[in-house]
């Protein structure tokens, strides 16, 4: 199984860390986040395609083009248009094929992880949280299928939302989404219009540490140091 790793941003959030570092480098217990997402993943993931841009050099001079049991692809988002562009980049690599999805600054517990990607359906990580509004919220049905998927709502509807890690196939291929005000296309819009025409299913994760200000790397140390599945 292949797996999509996001990690082209420019990390403004995290500077001055990330003036010499793209984000997913900076270190946390002695070792990259991108090194803890790769330990993370299943076993039966096999291939893994970063999506790369800035100081992307470093990321390719860490991995290689095999590291431990991966394969490992590079893609190159030249221009910062969005999630699902980052994705689409990568559509030659994933005809036919169910593939694991995630961003290269979030780490994640191994149980939630390899549970999403076990799904036959199309599936994303959810959890509950007090701001729902800066992520995107899910509204789910009775069976746990995806209704309604919004991005960053102002008035959001539920305190549910997408954590990042998500088991999708070629056909979100089929749903382009339209420009954003922000001038970026957001892979959440179309994986909220799949959702209308195919199951989606939305599953709790295990544990779940979003890495977005230098502050966050001392709770992603303590949080690696919680949960030993991520070790």
């Amino acid at each position: 199984m292949k797996c999509v790793i996001l990690a082209a941003g420019n990390g403004t959030r995290m500077k001055p860390l990330t003036n010499y570092h793209p984000k997913p480098m900076l270190q946390v217990l002695g070792k990259p986040i991108l090194e803890h997402i790769l330990e993370s993943l299943p076993p039966h993931v096999d291939e893994v395609i970063f999506v790369v841009g800035y100081m992307g050099d470093q990321i390719r001079a860490y991995f290689g083009e095999k590291f431990g049991r991966f394969k490992v692809r590079y893609v190159t988002q030249e221009e910062k248009l969005g999630t699902y562009h980052a994705l689409l980049l990568c559509k030659q690599y994933l005809e036919g094929e169910r593939f694991l999805f995630l961003y290269g600054d979030d780490l994640h517990g191994r149980g939630g992880i390899a549970v999403c990607a076990l799904n036959q359906d199309p599936t994303v990580l959810v959890a509950e949280v007090s701001n729902p509004e800066i992520f995107g919220t899910v509204i789910m049905d009775k069976n746990g299928y995806v209704e309604e998927i919004e991005e960053k709502p102002e008035h959001p509807k539920t305190n549910l939302i997408m954590t990042g890690v998500m088991v999708l196939d070629d056909r979100i291929f089929s749903f382009e989404p339209p420009l954003s005000p922000k001038g970026e296309y957001y892979l959440s819009h179309a994986v909220g219009a799949m959702a209308k025409q195919y199951k989606v299913k939305a599953m709790r994760g295990t544990a779940w540490r979003p890495i977005g200000y230098p502050e966050d790397l001392e709770k992603a140390a303590d949080f690696l140091k919680r949960n030993e599945h991520l070790k």
